[in-house]
């Protein structure tokens, strides 16, 4: 489920308790995984806590709806279109659960201590009494999730016979040669299935008792074990309502449908995209010990690139029942880093500040990441490129409305000519111009929390210069010659 929680700060240690005598000596209070998590969740809620921190741009929406269904016990079914956050909603859900849980010791299915639920536990239970050891879960070790694909088998959500127990003597008929699925694995606590409407029909069919009646079935076994889990499904909308691939049944055993979105406000994308492509940005380190900091990509220029892609997600040329992902603008914005981490190195520059110059290579990295409509195929760069610069232009105005840019625009009704590309660097760029009347005021608006001072200086002065100048030229108030990665403005 990615990073464990327990790499977090401020995860306490297990409990010092190992036997069940000693569990119930301490007052310990049996929960089902669904009454858990309700009773957590109301604690954050009258605290005023965040209840799923890290999801970015639902908080009036998508939250809500999933609060209400977690109060009523309800499994969940999320459907939205690729890179809506689904997968991430699903796994903030196991910070709800109890920090620590107590586990009969050495049990497959996490059996609690006090109430076992398979044969084995329960002969264990009867010979140990109080002396029967326990061992503790940590939340992060209590969530399973299984991409549905069409290869899935009842064995592997279920389970299957285990040829190896019944070699070693055991009959076909002890429920002990029952080799577990995942779903039982992960009793006692979340199991999600990814894009659930790919699973084979006859493997849906094998989860009706999961949801409902809370058991499982094993090829012909009288096999009965009440499991205590909550279970989450993603899907698409478009599988889930048109093609029919979810079997009726199964529907109706969900008890809450709830529908992603993208980001609705230009803040939420802008949030959402700072706090994904932030690992990038940490400082690094060479084997030798050089360290190398981290590149900078101005705030105008992450703006830029969430209008881009809320442009492309709304563009009639892109397929809509495809969707375009947030990772869409999230790798966007990495490969601009990218190509400022190339140029640096290219011109040892102490620090790779992003440009306008390195928006370009969005275009190629991002077009497998969109979905056209047949009509416009084999126009996708051309497509691509238009509302890039349509949000270059946006948020020019945006940030620069009312700047008066004239001194700077004089220079080159002047005849100046100022080269850039993905190659020059931040000085030769400030270089070419000269003193720059209004930088001051042209840094206020477009990186007001950036201090101008220290390393990164001439390469944010230089990026928002060039932002300017591709401004002017986009409102026709300055020439621009280009050609490949070359470009000449006052041409």
């Amino acid at each position: 489920m990615g990073r464990s929680l327990r790499s977090v700060v401020g995860v306490t240690e297990a409990p010092d308790i190992s036997t069940l005598g000693a569990l119930r000596a301490s007052g310990h209070v049996h929960r089902v995984v669904k009454a858990e998590i309700r009773q957590n969740l109301i604690a954050r809620l009258a605290a005023g806590e965040l209840t799923l921190p890290g999801i970015v741009g639902f908080s009036d929406t998508v939250i809500p709806e999933v609060e209400r269904a977690l109060l009523a016990g309800h499994d969940i079914v999320l459907l939205g279109e690729r890179g809506q956050g689904k997968t991430r909603l699903i796994r903030t859900l196991v910070g709800l659960l109890d920090e620590w849980t107590p586990v009969l010791a050495g049990s497959e299915i996490n059996e609690h201590p006090y109430a076992p639920i398979t044969p084995a536990a329960h002969r264990l239970t009867a010979e140990l009494g109080d002396d029967l050891p326990i061992s503790w879960k940590h939340r992060s070790e209590r969530y399973g999730e299984k991409l549905a694909t069409p290869d899935t088998s009842v064995g592997d959500l279920i389970g299957d016979i285990d040829p190896i127990k019944v070699a070693e003597g055991r009959s076909l008929g002890d429920p002990e040669t029952v080799h577990y699925g995942l779903v039982p694995r992960t009793n006692r606590g979340i199991f999600a299935i990814n894009e659930l409407p790919d699973l084979a029909e006859r493997i849906q069919v094998a989860m009706l008792n999961v949801l409902e009646e809370r058991d499982i079935q094993v090829r012909g076994y009288q096999l009965r074990l009440p499991l205590d889990l909550l279970l989450v499904a993603s899907a698409n909308p478009e599988d889930y309502t048109n093609r029919g691939r979810i079997i009726t049944p199964l529907k109706d055993r969900f008890g809450a449908e709830i529908r992603t979105h993208y980001p609705l406000e230009l803040d939420d994308e802008l949030r959402l995209i700072a706090q994904e492509a932030a690992v990038l940005w940490g400082d690094e380190t060479d084997g030798d010990g050089t360290a190398h900091a981290a590149p900078l990509v101005p705030s105008h220029l992450i703006e830029v690139v969430a209008r881009f892609a809320r442009a492309v997600r709304d563009a009639p040329q892109v397929d809509q029942r495809s969707g375009v992902s947030a990772r869409f603008a999230i790798a966007a914005v990495e490969t601009v880093a990218a190509s400022a981490v190339r140029r640096a190195a290219i011109n040892g520059e102490p620090i790779a500040v992003a440009r306008v110059a390195d928006l370009p290579a969005i275009v190629p990295a991002s077009r497998g990441k969109v979905e056209f409509e047949d009509a416009d195929e084999g126009r996708e760069f051309e497509v691509l490129e238009h509302l890039l610069r349509r949000a270059i232009a946006e948020t020019y105005r945006a940030r620069l409305a009312g700047l008066d840019l004239r001194p700077l625009q004089q220079k080159f009704d002047a005849g100046l000519l100022v080269e850039s590309g993905d190659t020059v660097s931040a000085d030769r760029l400030l270089e070419q111009l000269g003193t720059i009347p209004g930088l001051s005021s042209l840094l206020e608006r477009l990186e007001p929390d950036s201090v101008h001072e220290g390393p990164a200086t001439v390469g944010i002065a230089a990026a928002a210069v060039e932002f300017a100048l591709e401004g002017l030229y986009l409102n026709k108030r300055l020439a621009k010659d280009s050609a490949g990665s070359r470009t000449v403005y006052g041409a």
